[in-house]
């Protein structure tokens, strides 16, 4: 699972290292194996210098250049200031071609394939040339309709027509919200009322597994000013619209009848400027809005490049929404890299997705570890020749060990490199690396530049060389890291009431992590109440709030999530108070309440146990103690387990 020397020297990083290592490190500097972490380390101390090289080795180009990489000055900013007074349009920069990565105007920039179609077809494609003029003419139809600065939500699969979408929106000056295809209405709402959306685009239906699921109806019952939707097939769509919402077809028809679709002036703004708002669930019930700013893109895009090693001749699958970070990750780290983005149209869960891969030839495929147990146990991939890929990688949940051995068997067992991150960082700061031996289901190494310490219970960080578990205090100085939160106080949320340490104020992240005596690191759940269901992050509060209502006979719920012993997705489990007189039984209460989250919160949640109990664990000041019945519940599992 480690690369040997000679091949990690023709890796993105092994190249730089063996060009930049002797110069940095002087003497101490042998090969890319045996000083990565020397190097590493250099990175968290002089990220300044990483980034000055790192940029010139990604498709971003300045429309005014930086006075420098980073800014220290102002001691109100945590976080620095990085790329000072430099201006660019970073979509334009995934539209032309580049010289170094080279990206030609024929080079292929996506290709893809429609569930359904005959799975022998040949995939389609479109170069970089075709994609930057069907980006051009959705930006003219969007300066037509809207004013620069405005916010545009996107609520529909990560198909090819959606990946043009949210490059034009941000080449005309405007701001992507990101909403996944899987939200109940009241979820869309929510994200379409915070972020002010002006619009969204969306489809009629979509189509899984082959049955077809409506999105319209469930958009519209949002409220959203103007809808613009796609079809799911064809060219007209198959519901009626409503008066002040516009076609696909019509949206653009306009730009179709006059001269010049082909041009288009970016908008170049400075590169802190907004480009996106996501969500993630905090504690109070209401989702954060995390802005991404024009060096969110760079971050996300480095980690792949560094890492996964993701780069020209690459093809880079990864299921996903842009509803979800890992979306807009993978749409740049394929476009600055110069590598071609593959989507499948459908279901990953089955075998049209595992031919796709073979036939699009994959080299690199991302996965989260339900997905992989869902292809091992149907047997859906066999046969398929899955050998072009050249590494996985994997996040969003805990692997389990012997899905991911099966996995990496079915390319003669390439590595599988498990990362671990969050939507205000832009990108993973725990990783796996090919540079060092790995371990299943474990991370090897914090990524590049980032710093990070793990603390004990009195916020004293464990030496870095101690087998330990704690809270994880991140360095603050994290080029593509948020700044600011548009509906919640940035500095409580991420800085206040962290300890200081060798003079920084360290930043929340709210992850409790396991090193080893081996050095790996296990993710061990959250610090705070959030959870992790299949990869979508939500909070008690939201969980808890629901299920108050589902029924009569409840007094109050606590809902908690736990990792099962042998790895693959947290399970939530509800824990019940009944009100005084009422009777119920624990398996009618996990349909109501699976029934009532499906649909107000999320129809991919389900609940895995419901427990009644006389009263909750409380502190002094009546806070609820959801960690002992954490534990609780993680013990049973245990002993369950080892039965």
């Amino acid at each position: 699972m480690q690369l040997n020397v000679q091949d990690s020297k023709l890796t993105n990083l092994g190249k730089i290292m063996e060009i930049h290592g002797p110069k940095l490190l002087g003497t101490s500097y042998k090969d890319p194996i045996a000083s990565f972490n020397l190097f590493r380390e250099y990175t968290v101390r002089h990220p300044e210098v990483y980034w000055s090289i790192i940029l010139k080795e990604l498709s971003v180009t300045f429309h005014e250049p930086p006075k420098c990489i980073l800014d220290t000055t102002d001691k109100s900013r945590p976080g620095g200031t990085w790329l000072p007074g430099s201006v660019l349009n970073i979509a334009e920069c995934c539209l032309l071609p580049s010289i170094h990565p080279r990206k030609e105007d024929d080079s292929c920039a996506i290709v893809w394939r429609d569930e359904g179609d005959d799975d022998d077809s040949d995939v389609n494609r479109i170069t970089l040339k075709q994609l930057r003029e069907q980006v051009i003419l959705v930006a003219n139809a969007l300066d037509r309709t809207f004013t620069k600065g405005d916010a545009i939500a996107i609520d529909m699969p990560m198909t090819v027509n959606a990946v043009i979408i949210y490059l034009a929106i941000i080449l005309a000056g405007c701001v992507v919200v990101s909403i996944a295809d899987s939200f109940a209405a009241k979820e869309i709402a929510t994200r379409l009322r915070v972020s002010k959306a002006k619009a969204i685009f969306t489809q009629d239906f979509i189509v899984r597994g082959g049955r077809k699921f409506p999105l319209y109806s469930r958009v519209v019952e949002a409220s959203p000013h103007k809808v613009i939707v796609l079809p799911v097939s064809g060219r007209n769509v198959g519901v009626q619209l409503r008066e002040q919402d516009i076609s696909w077809k019509d949206f653009l028809a306009y730009d179709n009848q006059h001269q010049r679709p082909n041009h288009f002036t970016p908008a170049y703004l400075p590169v802190d400027s907004m480009i996106n708002i996501l969500f993630s669930s905090g504690t109070t019930g209401e989702p954060k809005a995390i802005p991404w700013t024009q060096l969110s893109p760079i971050r996300s895009t480095a980690e792949g490049w560094a890492h996964i090693n993701v780069g020209v001749g690459d093809v880079y699958c990864w299921p996903t929404n842009l509803g979800w970070v890992m979306g807009p990750i993978l749409l740049f780290s394929c476009f600055l890299t110069g590598a071609t983005l593959a989507l499948y149209h459908g279901s990953p869960l089955g075998r049209g997705f595992g031919k796709f891969v073979q036939d699009a030839g994959v080299t690199v495929l991302g996965t989260v570890p339900s997905l992989v147990k869902t292809w091992k146990n149907t047997d859906c991939i066999k046969g398929l020749d899955w050998t072009k890929i050249k590494s996985f990688a994997s996040t969003g949940e805990t692997s389990n060990v012997d899905d991911d051995l099966w996995l990496s068997s079915k390319s003669y067992y390439k590595p599988i490199i498990e990362c671990c991150g969050g939507t205000e960082l832009a990108s993973s700061y725990i990783q796996a690396s090919p540079f060092q031996p790995q371990a299943f289901g474990a991370f090897s190494t914090a990524s590049m530049t980032t710093g990070l310490v793990i603390l004990d219970e009195h916020g004293v960080p464990y030496p870095d060389d101690k087998a330990c578990v704690g809270e994880v205090g991140l360095f603050p100085l994290y080029l593509g890291a948020t700044d600011r939160l548009l509906n919640a106080d940035h500095n409580d949320v991420y800085f206040k009431g962290m300890p200081t340490f060798k003079g920084m104020r360290l930043r929340r992240h709210g992850d409790i992590l396991k090193r080893t005596v081996g050095g790996y690191i296990v993710v061990q759940g959250r610090a705070d109440d959030t959870m992790n269901l299949g990869g979508i992050k939500t909070s008690s509060v939201e969980i808890e709030r629901v299920c108050d209502r589902a029924d009569e006979s409840i007094l109050e719920t606590a809902a908690v999530s736990v990792a099962p012993p042998d790895g693959g997705p947290e399970l939530l489990v509800i824990f019940v108070v009944l009100k005084k007189g009422f009777n119920q039984q624990p398996e009618k209460l996990k349909t109501i309440f699976s029934k009532a989250i499906q649909t107000n919160l999320n129809p991919l949640f389900k609940v895995s146990n419901v427990k009644i109990i006389p009263e909750f664990p409380r502190t002094a000041s009546n806070k609820l103690l959801r960690r002992v019945l954490r534990d609780q519940i993680q013990h049973e599992l245990s002993v369950r387990s080892r039965m």
